[in-house]
């Protein structure tokens, strides 16, 4: 829809419509028909309307209007081109919110025979007037039910409930009245029992100078994105870039010039030897590329070693040079090497090594490798029969089969794919077929004991490279069982949100400690005694408990969903459940720097809400200590939270947080929350102007958000990120800025490339760091 939107706006740039030049006389007319003064109006309230967020132009607006209203036109009577009144919602680009568009049109047609077919001419009157005049005379005559020019509280409170669900928000009736009564209290001053125009406009001028900041308004930032020489800026790019990712540069340089070194050394002593004469090149590549698969098969092991990883991170110079944060990439990476080593190890000896020891002469065969065979020159078919050819061949069967189910697409049981093949792909299916790599490695073994053109122990080396890794991993899996058993916890109290999160608050088992950030991982016998699932931290170091948010976003999660949705437990008598960790994750870092930016999408908040908590707490108690006099508390650290949700509902799910967060003089000083909701429309579209100015009102008198129901106040649609980082640039010259994200890669490449434009054209340095989602 939004592609079909752009191509109209595009089709119809070559030309203006010349009926746009008295679009401002047709608003006076329309307005003089009224008795009213529109000029003198429009100089004391609001700006206009727009109805279409991407178009400014108002010439441009009433193009797409009038291609749409052509669309669906038919010749009336009178041979003027007329639409159904069913169909104004869509000429105006309301589809999406029809009822409102409906009260509009009876609202502009004065509530008389506003049913009835619309003609162009007309369509165009109606046109100019909501494109040209204030937000505040519009909503007067949508309230203006009796059109007598007199609002009643009950008037209010309909406009209210209709502006609430056109926006996707739930308004109870109650609450409803309750707004409505807010407002009568506060503009009907003489208690008149209504409201006149002049009074209507006050909501407005109240909710003006109380409005957020504009973080989702668009900006030019002209003093940001000044011109530099083209050759300056590529240094300056390169120099951040470079010292954002030297530390994964050098990681992935050292790892190549090991499995270079080692293939280069395998493939020169293999050249040497008198089986080059029967197969060539091909052995040596086939042996140079299995020596950089004993290496990979012995680093693949060591990314997923959670405690060791987390037990290094805590060493400030290892965790200054190595990316721990990366270590799944790294995996991944590893893994990538793996499948390349055994394409041209196997490769090259099915397709080349096999056939040249099968066919080759036999006086060439006798003095070179005929040893190695007993003197028995073997067949294709023979060579494939062995010990060496049968473990290498399941080897890659079962490898093939992990990695394919690995990958994205099955991993998350992607709906692209097709319905038989989603009932056997999931996270169940991966982590299973994950654990054939204990066969692997046992036939790994089998293969290098029985090796073609070798009898020598000291060349039988694979078990020296994969010795310590595999002791390593194993000894990890047996102190993780061992001390998951050891922790006690209990459900203390379990809730179900919409969105399907499920809320845990367990005990904290004794000696168990943890930073800011960090996560466990969670099993639940009575849905598999195997499986184990990571999910962040959402409860403070301070805290008496540990609590975790989690989505049902796979198979076991949606189980574990159903189990404490569904289930009625007497007493309190939850299912078991079993933690192991706790495990370090990029969000621990936030440490690092004393000005912090926390952006999550969704459920991609929870890592930041215990970072959150945290910095609160420490403030709080570094504050108290020194006094609450104010003076000497000026700390020049400080945390942004940016949470960006679609639903309102999503709220709920950190309320008690937002609510136990006192956000004082004092605290404002160390942290900054800022909520985005994606299902308001973006300010200056007249179905979001009331809510925003009840809010406004609401929070101003009360203190607490209509949206959240929390002190935090809620902005309407999505960031500005240029704004938003143009402010911290301003706010924080000089200065070097974390930034942590959690949510969709998509966002995580757009945060990225601003923190480097950002760090390239001005003081402050912005820091990326993406949390795995």
């Amino acid at each position: 829809m939004e592609l079909r939107k752009t191509e109209e706006k595009l089709s119809v740039s070559s030309s203006l419509s010349s009926s746009l030049s008295s679009s401002s006389s047709c608003s006076s007319s329309y307005w003089s028909s009224r008795g009213e003064n529109h000029e003198d109006r429009s100089s004391k309230r609001s700006p206009r309307m727009r109805f279409i967020d991407f178009l400014r132009d108002k010439e441009w607006e009433w193009k797409l209007a009038e291609k749409r209203f052509d669309q669906l036109c038919w010749i009336c009577a009178g041979n003027e081109p007329a639409i159904k009144s069913s169909n104004f919602p869509f000429c105006i680009g309301m589809s999406e919110s029809q009822e409102f568009a409906y009260q509009l049109l009876r609202a502009l047609r004065r509530r008389k025979n506003w049913k009835i077919d619309i003609t162009k001419s007309e369509f165009h009157i109606l046109w100019c007037h909501f494109t040209h005049s204030d937000a505040t005379t519009t909503l007067f005559h949508l309230c203006d039910r009796n059109m007598d020019g007199k609002v009643t509280e009950n008037d209010i409170k309909q406009i209210i409930m209709l502006t609430a669900s056109t926006n996707k928000l739930s308004v109870t009736h109650e609450e409803g009245e309750d707004y409505a009564a807010l407002v009568m209290e506060e503009l009907d001053e003489e208690k008149q029992g209504y409201l006149e125009l002049h009074q209507f406009e006050n909501l407005f001028k109240i909710s003006s100078s109380n409005v957020l900041s504009p973080l989702n308004k668009q900006s030019s930032n002209k003093h940001i994105w000044q011109s530099h020489d083209s050759f300056q800026e590529s240094i300056y790019e390169a120099e951040i870039l470079l010292r954002s990712r030297w530390r994964r540069a050098w990681t992935v340089a050292l790892w190549l010039i090991i499995c270079l070194a080692l293939f280069t050394w395998k493939f020169i002593q293999y050249r040497q030897r008198k089986a080059f004469e029967v197969m060539g090149y091909c052995l040596s590549i086939a042996k140079g590329a299995a020596e950089t698969l004993k290496f990979n098969m012995a680093l693949v092991l060591l990314p997923v070693c959670r405690n060791t990883i987390t037990w290094l991170r805590r060493n400030s110079s290892l965790n200054s040079v190595i990316p721990f944060n990366d270590n799944v990439n790294f995996h991944k990476l590893v893994a990538g090497g793996i499948v390349a080593g055994v394409i041209l190890h196997g490769g090259t000896h099915l397709a080349c090594d096999f056939p040249r020891i099968s066919g080759c002469e036999k006086s060439i065969f006798k003095k070179t490798i005929a040893a190695q065979f007993n003197y028995h020159q073997p067949s294709y078919v023979e060579m494939l029969a062995t010990t060496e050819s049968l473990t290498g061949i399941i080897m890659v069967i079962l490898m093939f089969i992990a990695f394919l189910l690995a990958t994205k697409w099955p991993r998350r049981k992607s709906t692209s794919l097709p319905r038989s093949i989603q009932q056997v792909t999931g996270y169940n299916t991966f982590w299973y077929s994950h654990h054939l790599f204990i066969f692997v490695y046992a036939l790994l073994i089998v293969h290098s004991i029985f090796l073609f053109l070798t009898d020598k122990t000291t060349e039988k080396t694979t078990w020296m490279y994969i010795a310590v890794p595999v002791l390593l991993y194993s000894g990890e899996r047996i102190f993780r069982a061992i001390r998951s058993c050891l922790y006690e916890v209990n459900v203390l109290k379990a809730r179900t949100y919409s969105g399907k999160v499920l809320f845990l608050k367990l005990s904290k088992p004794e000696r168990f400690k943890y930073q800011s950030g960090m996560y466990v991982l969670i099993q639940c016998p009575q849905i598999s005694p195997f499986e184990w699932h990571p999910y962040s931290l959402t409860s403070a170091p301070q805290d008496s408990h540990l609590s975790v948010h989690i989505r049902n976003l796979g198979d076991w999660s949606y189980e574990l969903y159903s189990l404490f949705h569904e289930g009625t437990f007497p007493s309190k008598n939850y299912p078991k459940i079993f933690i192991d960790g706790p495990y370090g994750a990029a969000s621990q870092d936030h440490v690092k720097y004393n000005n912090v930016v926390l952006i999550g999408l969704g459920i991609g908040a929870t890592p930041f809400m215990s970072i959150m908590k945290d910095i609160v707490i420490k403030f709080t108690e570094k504050s108290n200590r020194r006094g609450d006099s104010g003076k000497g508390n000026q700390s020049t650290s400080k945390t942004y939270l940016y949470w960006v949700t679609r639903e309102q509902s999503s709220f709920d799910w950190f309320k008690d947080f937002m609510n136990d967060l006192t956000f004082t003089d004092q605290t404002q000083l160390a942290v900054e929350m800022h909520n985005f909701l994606t299902s308001v429309y973006h300010e200056g579209d007249v179905r979001s102007v009331l809510i925003r100015a009840i809010q406004a009102l609401h929070y101003t008198r009360r203190g607490i958000d209509i949206v959240s129901k929390t002190p935090v106040q809620t902005h309407f649609g999505r960031p500005n990120w240029i704004n938003i980082f143009s402010s911290l640039a301003r706010r924080h010259a000089r200065e070097r800025i974390g930034v942590f994200y959690c949510g969709p890669l998509a966002l995580a490449r757009e945060l990225e490339g601003l923190c480097t434009k950002f760090s390239t054209k001005t003081s402050t340095r912005f820091v990326f760091h993406k949390e795995n989602y």
